[in-house]
């Protein structure tokens, strides 16, 4: 058997998806293992993110769902040199949570998802203190994760 490797290009990684799947992939493997209300937390932050780069308040995520999701340094699990990104090359088929992110990110990419962070455009589970946290006040806890809407976007 082969091991799994990140290619340079990987077609999942390509305009081959949707960007609605580049959201459920995201969402999968950021929050996957968390309750749905995490999940459905973490698709309102990436949307916050679509809207504010569609206004042209913020440019330096890139615009549309596919470009905010892979963004260079937002997400973990479009890092090459992730844990998270080789277990998001192997999701397995029919994954009863990648079922569920499909459906919230189905949710999302619609505008029927409901905001439960007030706003928030970044996040990390409570287990971890990124170094652009250490002074923001969060906007919401849920799930397991903290939500915060630092001022520069």
């Amino acid at each position: 058997m082969t091991p799994i490797t990140a290619p340079d290009h990987a077609p999942w990684t390509s305009c081959a998806r949707t960007p609605q799947e580049v959201l459920a992939m995201t969402l999968w493997a950021e929050a996957g293992t968390r309750p749905v209300r995490a999940i459905e937390a973490l698709a309102a932050t990436i949307m916050n993110r679509v809207r504010l780069a569609e206004s042209g308040a913020v440019t330096h995520w890139g615009k549309g769902l596919a470009a905010i999701c892979r963004a260079p340094f937002q997400f973990s699990c479009w890092n090459r040199n992730h844990i998270r990104h080789m277990l998001m090359l192997a999701i397995p088929p029919g994954d009863p949570a990648m079922a569920i992110c499909r459906r919230i990110a189905a949710r999302a990419a619609a505008g029927a998802l409901m905001d439960p962070t007030g706003g928030a455009t970044h996040a990390h589970a409570t287990e971890e203190m990124p170094d652009w946290a250490l002074r923001l006040p969060p906007l919401a806890e849920i799930g397991g994760m903290l939500f915060y809407r630092p001022s520069e976007g």
